[in-house]
């Protein structure tokens, strides 16, 4: 059982690590557009996102997919960067139901290139035979989750206080929470390795 709460403080680390933030302003563009009653759609982005961070780990870990760490530090920033514009576009419309599969396709998307990212720190921490692979990478999946919820849920209570204390409109709510995302993301852009090559 020991076992099992050493990986999933590790995936809920990963996510809840402050000098990793990219996680958090991804999960924080996520949720803005949405409110509690939302809770169902954005419990299956969250798990969306787990699911590909899961897979991309899985192929990773087995050998099947490996890719250069400057694409990868490159195109995080950049799924987020799209997740907030795609706000932008869709702020104060009463229904997303039309433009659902965009967000599905982006979150995973992310949950991919994410995995891959943390690919290798977590062949590091695993070591062993292949074999040996598989139920930690389920723990630390869970451990991933649970964090996600955590951040979304606070990004919902925020949201909830400044809609409802505050009197901001929910259109302005998003525009300005993803305008705020965009200006941190982009210096993480333009300072990537990628440019030095």
């Amino acid at each position: 059982m020991s076992d099992f709460w050493i990986y999933f403080q590790i995936g809920l680390k990963h996510v809840l690590d402050i000098h990793a933030y990219d996680h958090v302003m991804f999960l924080m563009a996520l949720t803005i557009p949405y409110a509690f009653k939302d809770w169902k759609r954005i419990l299956l982005l969250v798990t969306i996102f787990t699911v590909g961070h899961t897979l991309a780990l899985l192929l990773s870990v087995y050998g099947i997919v490996t890719i250069k760490v400057n694409i990868i530090e490159f195109l995080i920033p950049i799924t987020i960067l799209i997740t907030a514009f795609f706000n932008f576009f869709t702020a104060g419309k009463s229904s997303k139901t039309e433009s659902i599969n965009v967000v599905f396709f982006i979150t995973l998307f992310f949950g991919i290139i994410h995995g891959l990212g943390f690919s290798n720190y977590f062949k590091t921490i695993l070591g062993g035979s292949p074999s040996s692979k598989l139920l930690p990478l389920g723990e630390f999946a869970l451990g991933i989750e649970a964090a996600q919820i955590i951040v979304v849920f606070v990004v919902l209570i925020l949201s909830y206080i400044v809609q409802t204390i505050f009197r901001f409109s929910k259109r302005d709510w998003t525009l300005t929470m993803s305008a705020f995302i965009i200006g941190v993301v982009i210096p993480m852009v333009v300072e990537s390795e990628i440019w030095n090559r």
